[in-house]
């Protein structure tokens, strides 16, 4: 594991606990989908927020590992406000989803309205940088940008 990684997954893990094993996270909307998976719905949906997440469980409890990744690197970017919705709540959304995307797998994340991929893609947009660029084209400034100013200035 290179050194930049191993920091990364360090910072994750840290960021990750919290008082009681639970988590707490401001600005994180875990939406309700409405019972409805059409097309329509989902549309409306993925274009309503800036960030959207589709993951099963909620940031504050994933369900899965996937989806956990996801909200860490999230967090790990400061990535705050966001609309997270759980498809083990809505089977017609869980598959809804996957058909609206034509993407097998959840996790799934938006970037203003866009499908950016699952969680595979957003760490590897993470890892190369990727993810700090498309975060600034929707006017959010990664965290991971005043920590490098951090430790440049010592």
């Amino acid at each position: 594991m290179s050194a930049s990684l191993g920091r990364a997954a360090a910072a994750l893990l840290r960021w990750g606990r919290g008082v009681g094993g639970g988590l707490w996270v401001p600005g994180v909307r875990a939406a309700s989908s409405g019972g409805s998976g059409s097309a329509e719905h989902l549309d409306t949906l993925v274009k309503k927020d800036k960030v959207v997440v589709f993951l099963k469980g909620t940031p504050e409890q994933p369900q899965c590992g996937f989806s956990n990744a996801v909200v860490q690197i999230l967090r790990l970017h400061g990535v705050r406000d966001y609309a997270a919705y759980n498809v083990l709540d809505d089977p017609q959304l869980r598959q809804g989803i996957k058909d609206y995307s034509n993407w097998p797998t959840i996790p799934q994340v938006y970037l203003n309205g866009e499908f950016v991929g699952g969680c595979d893609i957003l760490l590897q947009m993470h890892q190369n940088g990727d993810l700090v660029e498309e975060l600034k084209k929707l006017g959010i400034r990664s965290a991971l940008l005043d920590e490098k100013t951090d430790q440049d200035s010592k």
